[in-house]
């Protein structure tokens, strides 16, 4: 008896001491991963309060693995790296903007701390509306092409919008131009229309950024890449919101009931070199081959025009989020206005107090989101945080079908941002995502006009409607918000 009673106090004894260890080691990972301060001692609790279960718990949901596989990849593979040539001082961005606007220095300067790219001045940007501009400007500039082409898009479908893309791309390549092809690998596969055999029975260079073999499904467990480019003889560009496919065309979704709006921009001039660079490095990580050279990378840029620069690069293989720092930058320099579209409005509690600081302080803050959203539980999950912006002031305008894909902003009359990027966790935590920032009045200007017929064609939201919604609607829509990370 006193055999039994000593093995089962030793393995008490191994149990207990196995738990302390297991609870020391979650903890310190914890300590060393978790930056938000409510959310390291949540689980630091339950790590301890729940021995074991508690760090078996973590390990399954706390350790942020999209984070750690993105950083992985990118180690194991070639990077491309240049160095931007000499950028806009504070006083000539100044000169360009006048002394009224002196204050989006300090935003300048945030934005080169945050991604260590200078500004570029002598660009060129136009902005074209939806795909019934986007696609025919992107295949007259591809049967131009004379030396090299390079795409990456999130989706390229096959479909009345595809195919005459990749017939122009086909094209080039008949002429001798060499083309490099990138889609991400969820994006290749998106509602079951596939094109990437199809571009390579044409004899085109295709490559999958991150191929998955998982279902529809598990969609929200993948890297995604969802940025937008296409570079034309490494000297004319066109990034922004839009994917392929025939969703943005005005004819045929007669036919199959579906349309949504879009916006996408074409750029020229020397920061086309840095979206090039960005390319480079997404090819370099999906196929290992370095691009490199006058090919790609020409030193002089035919256009000139008046706007001044920079692209912002994130995703989850970055330490810092420069994405979010910017617009939370842009946020607290405004001064006057503030107008954001976008389709998946669901922003961090830091960002959701920089809007509601910006409209205490006297700016016109305005927020244009779709009525009626493509993804009901991300529309859900969005709506609970509207009403502290609505307290302190901020304006949102629920924009009249059809849904608009739209992602742009616009701070002072004087600061554009535009490309891929959603106000959602997924785009600003985990997706690989490229927006430009621009210093022009000019194309501010631009950009305001086209916002108008987005706000004849939209209705205000007030506080009293969104108080007045039923009991289970405001259950389901903050049940919703509680996935809102993995949206």
């Amino acid at each position: 008896m006193l055999l039994v009673a000593a093995s089962i106090h030793w393995g008490h004894v191994l149990i207990t001491g196995l738990g302390i260890l297991v609870s020391l080691i979650a903890t310190m990972h914890v300590l060393l991963h978790k930056k938000e301060t409510r959310a390291a001692i949540g689980w630091i609790g339950l790590i301890w309060l729940s021995p074991i279960l508690g760090a078996i718990v973590y390990v399954l949901l706390g350790i942020n693995r999209i984070e750690r596989k993105a950083r992985a990849l990118r180690r194991d593979r070639p990077s491309v790296h240049k160095l931007d040539p000499e950028g806009y001082t504070d006083a000539l961005l100044i000169e360009r903007l006048g002394q009224d606007r002196a204050h989006l220095a300090t935003l300048a300067r945030l934005g080169w701390a945050a991604t260590g790219r200078r500004l570029l001045g002598g660009n060129r940007v136009r902005l074209l509306d939806g795909g019934d501009e986007t696609y025919p400007a992107m295949i007259r500039e591809i049967d131009r092409a004379e030396r090299s082409i390079t795409l990456l898009t999130y989706i390229f479908r096959n479909d009345e919008a595809g195919i005459p893309v990749a017939e122009a791309l086909s094209r080039a390549r008949d002429r001798g131009v060499e083309i490099r092809i990138l889609i991400d690998g969820l994006g290749s596969v998106h509602e079951g229309a596939p094109i990437v055999e199809h571009l390579r029975s044409l004899g085109l260079t295709v490559a999958l950024f991150i191929p998955t073999l998982r279902p529809d499904w598990m969609r929200y467990a993948n890297l995604r890449n969802h940025r937008k480019v296409m570079i034309i003889d490494g000297h004319l560009g066109f990034t922004g919101g839009m994917n392929i496919l025939d969703d943005f065309l005005s004819r045929p979704h007669e036919q199959r009931g579906v349309h949504a709006r879009d916006t996408h921009f074409e750029i020229c001039g020397p920061v086309v070199t840095t979206l090039q660079q960005s390319f480079a490095d997404d090819w370099a990580f999906s196929t290992e081959e370095i691009l490199d050279g006058e090919l790609w990378f020409p030193r002089d840029h035919p256009c000139e025009g008046d706007t001044i620069a920079r692209i912002i690069v994130d995703g989850p293989d970055l330490q810092d989020n420069p994405l979010s720092a910017v617009l939370f930058g842009a946020l607290a320099v405004a001064r006057n206005s503030v107008s954001i579209v976008t389709p998946y409005f669901i922003p961090d509690p830091p960002l959701s107090a920089a809007l509601i600081s910006a409209a205490q302080r006297g700016v016109d803050v305005e927020i244009l989101v779709p009525q009626k959203n493509n993804h009901a539980v991300v529309q859900w999950a969005g709506i609970p945080l509207l009403e502290p912006l609505l307290e302190a002031g901020c304006r949102v305008l629920l924009l009249e079908p059809p849904f608009d894909h739209s992602k742009l902003m616009v701070v002072d009359d004087a600061w554009s941002f535009f490309g891929s990027a959603n106000w959602d966790p997924r785009s600003l935590v985990l997706n690989f995502e490229l927006n430009v920032e621009c210093y022009d009045p000019d194309l501010a200007a631009e950009i305001n006009r086209f916002l108008e017929d987005r706000r004849r064609h939209s209705c205000e939201l007030t506080l009293d409607s969104l108080r007045r919604r039923s009991l289970p609607l405001k259950l389901r829509d903050n049940l919703a918000r509680l996935f809102s990370p993995y949206l």
